[in-house]
């Protein structure tokens, strides 16, 4: 299992970077463990006003390590864990995180890319930056609990797009759909993230961790129990073997 979560802190700020060297920083099951240990780690500490997350290398993070998939993917028990408590583990962390976050994203910000990104409170993008889930073209749906953090977020209509279609959209495309709130040259985006991060780190921070909670609580909504107990029963389909198994082959599945 590679790649890492880092955690770098100077004085009231937080960078927390995904790295995955060779994977465009895709999540291994050990970096979603470790998303939840960083955040939870970052929420105790009352010296931090702010949190910049980012992706090592030019990219935010292709999606989900694949090549690890065939370990665990087509048992629902192992697939269950793996999203109830490896993914959501680390989302809710961030989630759950009483600082602002702010997305510095560029390059490819695919699947769980969207998922981390849909996690922060206020995104910023490289003009090449490029966002989708074409979780379809691997045979599976987006785990019930992260498709709705992400229509939330992105609205319904691009979550349709991204998982009925596999679209790939620019930042451009993305700002306008309300997803992003600025967009920049590449060469630029680090250090305007850096500005507005340090900006809203001179603001109250009691302010701000009190309406970090305001904003959590107008987000909750509970999704249906039905749903949640058959959300993992596609694991031994052939159409999810054929789909990581084409992937892994570097072939157009047979679906």
């Amino acid at each position: 299992m590679g790649g890492a979560v880092l955690l770098e802190c100077e004085g009231p700020l937080a960078r927390v970077t995904l790295s995955h060297p060779g994977r465009f920083n895709a999540m291994s099951r050990a970096m979603w463990r470790s998303l939840k240990i960083v955040f939870e780690d970052v929420q105790t500490r009352t010296e931090l006003r702010v949190v910049v997350v980012c992706g090592q290398d030019g990219h935010f993070c292709a999606g989900g390590d694949i090549s690890e998939y065939p370990a665990f993917r087509f048992d629902a028990a192992t697939l269950r864990d793996f999203h109830e408590n490896d993914v959501w583990g680390g989302l809710n962390a961030m989630l759950a995180c009483d600082l602002p976050l702010f997305a510095q994203i560029e390059g490819n910000c695919m699947g769980a890319g969207v998922e981390i990104a849909s996690c922060c409170d206020i995104r910023l993008a490289s003009q090449g930056a490029r966002f989708g889930a074409p979780i379809a073209r691997l045979g599976f749906p987006m785990a019930p609990r992260e498709a709705q953090l992400v229509a939330r977020e992105a609205g319904l209509a691009t979550a349709r797009e991204m998982l009925l279609e596999a679209a790939v959209l620019d930042a451009a495309e993305m700002k306008a759909r309300g997803f992003l709130h600025a967009v920049w040259p590449d060469a630029d985006v680090a250090r305007q993230t850096q500005l507005r991060a340090l900006r809203a780190s001179q603001l109250a921070p009691q302010a701000a961790r009190l309406n970090k909670q305001t904003l959590r609580s107008l987000a909750s909504q509970p999704l249906p129990a039905e749903l949640m107990a058959g959300a993992y029963g596609y694991a031994d389909s052939a159409e999810h073997r054929e789909g990581v198994g084409a992937f892994m082959a570097k072939r157009k599945p047979a679906f």
